[in-house]
C-alpha cells in the first residue's frame, strides 16, 4: 500500500517506524514530520491544517492509506474534507470525522456523550457568558478541589485544579471574560475532583467492532516525583502493573464496550484510535476524557510491544473487519524517557545540536523523534519536547533503568529528563 501518515511528533515516529517493519507497505510519506520519521519513508513539507496540499498530495502520489496522527486536523475536518473528494473516493482514512472527533474537540459534548451512554465520570455542570454568574455561585457553593476545563482544544494545557473558592473563581473569569485560552475557553466544564490514579487504554475501532491495545500510563509534571506544571508527557510505561484481567474487564464492560455501542447509537462515523483517560481508585475505573487519536508519549510504549503488523491492522479497520482480528502482545515492559528542551513547558530555544543518536543501542531500546529536524546536514532541536527513548525490561526497573542509561548518551544544549519514570512501580 501507499501510505500517507499525518503528524509530526513522537507518536508519529513511532507509527512510521512500525509500518515501515510491514512487507504490505509499499511507499511511505509523512506530513511534515521530523528528523526520525524520515528515516522511516520520505518526508513531506505540509502543515497538519494545510488541507488542500496534503489533498494533492494524495492524488500526485497516488495515497491508497492515511492515518492521521494528531488531533488538530482531525476536529478541524480533514477526514470530512478528504472524503468529499471524488478524486479520492478510494481511499482509506483512520481518524473519525469531525463530529466523531469532538469527543476530543469539546469536554462538554463528551461529557454529555458519557452521561447518555451512563459511562462512569466525574458530576459536572458548563458555562458560559451567558450563565457566568450562575457559575460564579456554583464555584463559591463547590466542594474542594475542584476542577475546570477549557471546552475546546487548548494545547493540553486547559485545565486546572483549583483548591481554593477565590482560586476557581479567579480561573473561571480568565477563561470566560478574559480569554486566557481564545476560543476554546469560551465554555467552561466545572467537574468535580476524583481521587486514585491514572492510566491511559488504547482502542482500535472500526465503527462496530473494536480491539483493544496494550493499555499504559504517562507522566506529565515536569519535574521528578509528579510535581511542577503540566507538559504534554515527560515519560510512560506499558504494561500497567496494576491493571490486571479484573481491572481491564471493569473497563472494557463499563466504559469501551458502552462507548462503541454510543457511536453506532449516536451515528457517529469513527474509524481510527481512541483514547481513554482512566482515573482507578480502589479498582474502580472512571473517566476522565476521550481522545480521538493515539497518546504522546504513551504511543512510543504501546506501539513496540505490538506484534501485529499494523499495516493490516489499518486495513482491518477500513474494511470494518476487525472483529476478525486478534492482537498480539509482547510480554516484556517498554518505559519510555522522554528529553525536553531548557525551559519547557515555558520558553525554550530551538536549533540545538544532538549529537549521540547513533550511540543508543538498537537491540533493547529505540529512539523516537519528537520535536526535531534537520538542518545544514545536522540533527537540531525544533520543539519542547525534543526525542524519548523507549527500552524493553523484564520489569518496570529494568526498562526505566535501560532507558534511563540510554539517555546519558544522546545530548542537546539544556537537555533535561526525569529519573524517575516508572518510579511508584519500581
Amino acid at each position: 500500500m501507499r501510505i500517507l501518515l499525518i503528524g509530526s511528533g513522537g507518536r508519529e515516529h513511532a507509527l512510521a517506524w512500525k509500518i515501515a517493519q510491514s512487507p504490505h507497505c509499499e511507499k511511505l510519506l509523512i506530513t511534515p514530520g521530523n528528523a526520525g520519521t524520515a528515516t522511516c519513508g520520505t518526508n513531506l513539507p505540509y502543515h497538519v491544517t494545510d488541507f488542500e496540499n496534503i489533498r494533492q498530495a494524495c492524488i500526485d502520489h497516488k495515497i491508497e492509506l492515511v492515518i492521521v496522527g494528531p488531533e488538530e486536523p482531525l476536529v478541524k475536518g480533514i477526514t470530512d474534507y478528504l472524503i468529499s473528494d471524488k478524486a479520492l473516493a478510494h481511499i482509506d482514512i483512520i481518524g473519525p470525522d469531525k463530529m466523531g472527533a469532538q469527543l476530543e474537540g469539546s469536554k462538554a459534548f463528551a461529557k454529555a456523550f458519557m452521561m447518555r451512554h451512563q459511562i462512569p465520570t466525574a458530576a459536572y455542570k458548563e458555562f458560559t457568558l451567558q450563565n457566568y454568574q450562575e457559575g460564579i455561585t456554583y464555584l463559591q457553593q463547590h466542594s474542594l478541589p475542584i476542577v475546570l476545563k477549557a471546552d475546546g482544544l487548548a494545547a493540553g494545557k486547559g485545565v486546572v485544579i483549583c483548591h481554593s473558592p477565590f482560586e476557581a473563581v479567579a480561573e473561571y473569569e480568565l477563561m470566560i471574560q478574559r480569554a486566557k485560552y481564545g476560543e476554546a475557553g469560551k465554555k467552561v466544564v466545572v467537574e468535580e475532583f476524583m481521587n486514585g490514579i491514572e492510566m491511559s487504554v488504547f482502542v482500535l475501532t472500526d465503527g462496530k467492532h473494536y480491539v483493544i491495545l496494550p493499555e499504559a500510563k504517562d507522566y506529565k509534571r515536569i519535574d521528578e516525583g509528579d510535581k511542577g506544571p503540566n507538559t504534554g508527557g515527560m515519560g510512560a510505561v506499558s504494561p500497567v502493573p496494576f491493571a490486571d484481567k479484573s481491572l481491564m474487564k471493569k473497563i472494557e464492560e463499563r466504559i469501551i464496550k458502552p462507548t462503541v455501542e454510543g457511536l453506532v447509537k449516536d451515528g457517529l462515523e469513527y474509524r481510527g484510535f481512541i483514547f481513554f483517560g482512566l482515573m482507578i481508585e480502589n479498582g474502580v475505573p472512571r473517566m476522565i476524557e476521550y481522545n480521538c487519536r493515539m497518546g504522546d508519549p504513551e504511543t512510543e510504549v504501546v506501539i513496540p510491544r505490538l506484534q501485529n503488523d499494523l499495516v493490516l491492522l489499518l486495513k482491518a479497520t477500513a474494511a470494518q473487519q476487525l472483529n476478525t482480528v486478534n492482537i498480539e502482545t509482547d510480554t516484556r515492559t517498554v518505559c519510555t524517557t522522554v528529553a525536553v528542551s531548557g525551559g519547557y513547558p515555558g520558553d525554550y530555544e530551538k536549533g540545538k545540536e544532538i549529537t549521540g543518536i547513533d550511540k543508543v543501542n538498537p537491540e533493547d531500546s529505540i529512539l523516537f523523534h519528537m520535536g526535531t529536524t534537520v538542518k545544514d546536514g545536522k540533527t537540531v532541536t525544533n520543539g519542547g519536547r525534543v526525542f524519548c527513548i523507549s527500552a524493553y525490561g523484564r520489569s518496570v526497573f529494568d526498562a526505566a533503568e535501560i532507558s534511563r542509561m540510554e539517555m546519558l548518551k544522546v545530548n542537546f544544549e539544556g537537555k533535561k529528563y526525569r529519573m524517575d519514570i516508572g518510579y511508584e512501580f519500581e
